[in-house]
């Protein structure tokens, strides 16, 4: 099954995930989407591609673990994500302290108490082609992401129901 992200005409920053049973709002890049062989690190662009869904990553401390099919890893605060094109753990999980450029996964927000890892520039990763694009809980208003894709938490909750090992996402 491939789950299909589609840029709103309107506000290419929006769009919708289409799937069996679910049809959701969610929010993209800042600058958009932008075909894969063009991603840049940091250009605040979601990547157009299809991509496997590699892990889901949840807050304990915030949500029971979610209902999927898909490999599930609760989070903690010592774990980030490596931003740095010139490391060695360039877009892959690290431990905190982290010495080179990462992010926190740990948030003070709620936008990662759900993450699903897409495999993006991940096998292997090519240094600035992008990292940490993910699906994740959108902000009020579906403001843009960084690149992600990002769903109200009711809405991603539904989508992890229904999800297989096997699909794919296709953004674009």
């Amino acid at each position: 099954m491939i789950w299909q992200v589609t840029a709103l005409a309107q506000d290419s920053r929006q769009g919708m995930l289409e799937g069996p049973l679910v049809s959701a709002k969610c929010a993209l890049g800042r600058s958009g989407i932008i075909p894969e062989d063009s991603k840049e690190e940091g250009d605040g662009m979601s990547p157009a591609g299809t991509y496997p869904f590699r892990r889901v990553f949840f807050r304990p401390d915030k949500i029971e673990e979610p209902i999927t099919l898909l490999n599930v890893q609760p989070l903690s605060a010592d774990l980030g994500w490596c931003d740095d094109p010139e490391d060695k753990a360039y877009n892959k999980l690290v431990r905190l302290p982290y010495g080179p450029s990462h992010e926190k996964l740990w948030r003070d927000d709620d936008v990662y108490d759900v993450i699903v890892e897409l495999g993006h520039n991940d096998a292997p990763p090519v240094a600035g082609k992008g990292s940490a694009i993910f699906m994740h809980i959108a902000r009020e208003g579906y403001t843009p992401t960084e690149g992600c894709v990002a769903l109200k938490l009711e809405d991603m909750l539904a989508f992890l129901r229904l999800v297989k090992p096997e699909d794919l996402i296709k953004i674009g």
